[in-house]
């Protein structure tokens, strides 16, 4: 593998999204423990659900930016040695024509079963309390990785991370775990380590490079030069 590359809230945040959590430990106005635990979930299911209706069918509103399209160039010209791991469960990367992305969160743009968690399929609608999953006919629920879950791709993920020559983590401070733990899991193994990030720490021991700046500026010119 040459290349994996982290994306987090950031790089979306350039396209109009709101990033997951503010300041005020609200996310779009809700409390975190209402919509994004299993508790929350279990204690008002339509409140979930409404919630997460209201994420997907705004998703058309926002475009990808510049740096979600210079990923997807250089995964064109890397083919299966390039790798995009994000936290974000928009579809923005997919848009700007990603295809080997993997939702370590999960994915607004599908469902999975409440029973069975391998049950997952695509969903682009408004999930009632009526909407059940196609395989089994159980309840389906937003197939999104909520706190105190475990989130999704581990074993994938981190046998990439011990692989692959170059780390870049984009639009994520990298400080919440499992995620802040990538960068010393491939710098551990030998890989080249690489900050784009509107806030960078210069003393950050398992990061090679900062580079500062808005991800739409710097990301296009990082993936231009790759490899060169």
């Amino acid at each position: 593998m040459k290349l994996v590359v982290l994306t987090g809230a950031g790089i979306s945040a350039e396209s109009g999204l709101r990033t997951f959590r503010g300041n005020d430990g609200l996310w779009e106005n809700e409390p975190i423990e209402a919509v994004a635990t299993p508790e929350g979930y279990f204690r008002d299911k339509k409140r979930v659900k409404d919630f997460y209706n209201k994420l997907r069918v705004s998703l058309p509103k926002f475009q990808p930016n510049a740096a979600h399209i210079a990923l997807a160039k250089l995964e064109e010209r890397l083919g299966d040695d390039f790798l995009l791991i994000t936290q974000n469960v928009d579809d923005l990367h997919e848009r700007a024509g990603s295809k080997r992305v993997l939702h370590m969160h999960g994915y607004l743009n599908e469902l999975r079963c409440e029973k069975n968690e391998e049950h997952i399929f695509p969903f682009t609608g408004e999930e009632t309390m009526q909407t059940k999953c196609p395989i089994c006919g159980a309840m389906s629920r937003p197939h999104i990785v909520w706190f105190g879950e475990i989130p999704l791709f581990m074993d994938t993920i981190e046998h990439a991370l011990q692989t692959t020559a170059e780390f870049v983590y984009i639009g994520t401070s990298s400080v919440v775990y499992p995620a802040a733990g990538f960068k010393q899991i491939a710098k551990h193994f030998g890989a080249h380590v690489t900050c784009l990030n509107l806030e960078v720490n210069p003393n950050d021991p398992n990061t090679d490079e900062n580079i500062q700046g808005k991800a739409t500026e710097i990301v296009p010119r990082w993936c231009e030069n790759f490899g060169k």
